[in-house]
């Protein structure tokens, strides 16, 4: 393929527009001879001994002018690559400001579009929040409700517990004032057996003395006591 035709085809196929591709054919297209043509050229020039001094000054020649060529090439290259490069900014910049302007009206317009989708949202929004709102409300109700119960639990077990220390203690007191009350009776019972048994043994010790001083009347067979001188 010729060198002209091989730079068109890379230029068409890029879909660069026809001002720009244009000039990228004048700026590269004799470069493709140079290659072309040096192609060509540097096979006939083979050195295969140290005496062959003009075919390595050839050489040298030769390879400077390519050089020189590819270097030029590498600064055009940079040149439309930075250039493209700037275009490339301008063009971000202007499509942002025009997005910037264009995006608020087409969002008010897809408000008034869609109202009654954003509407029926917007409602949804606000009943989920006030459901939350009262589910936190029940919560929070709840737990005072449960902490009140337990305070209240918490009382009323200290009021019985209370109530039982009292309780044992009256009935401690009763016991003991009932236990106290026994041993008096019970010494008191003693105390009147104890009474009981000595009248008993004093009268039985008179009925005795008063037996022994009886006599019998030889005549009747009568007992009695006789009495006393001077009574």
């Amino acid at each position: 393929m010729p060198e002209e035709n091989q730079l068109a085809v890379i230029i068409e196929q890029s879909g660069l527009e026809q001002t720009k591709a244009n000039r990228m054919l004048q700026e590269f297209q004799d470069y493709f001879k140079i290659a072309a043509e040096w192609e060509k050229k540097a096979k006939t020039i083979k050195v295969t001994d140290e005496t062959q001094k003009a075919e390595m000054q050839m050489a040298r020649a030769g390879r400077l002018f390519l050089k020189e060529r590819r270097t030029t090439i590498e600064r055009t290259r940079k040149t439309l690559k930075e250039q493209a490069l700037r275009e490339g900014k301008a063009i971000d910049g202007i499509a942002n400001v025009l997005k910037a302007l264009i995006f608020p009206i087409e969002k008010y317009l897809e408000q008034q579009e869609k109202f009654v989708e954003i509407k029926a949202a917007e409602e949804e929004r606000e009943r989920q929040r006030v459901e939350a709102e009262k589910a936190e409300a029940d919560r929070i109700a709840r737990e005072k409700a449960e902490r009140e119960e337990q305070e209240r639990i918490r009382k009323e077990n200290e009021r019985l517990r209370q109530e039982a220390i009292e309780k044992e203690k009256r009935l401690a007191e009763e016991r003991a004032k009932a236990e106290a009350e026994r041993k008096a009776a019970e010494e008191k019972r003693k105390a009147l057996e104890l009474k009981a048994k000595r009248e008993r043994e004093a009268a039985e010790a008179r009925a005795k003395a008063a037996l022994a001083a009886e006599v019998e009347c030889p005549f009747c067979h009568k007992r009695f006591i006789p009495k006393r001188k001077g009574e």
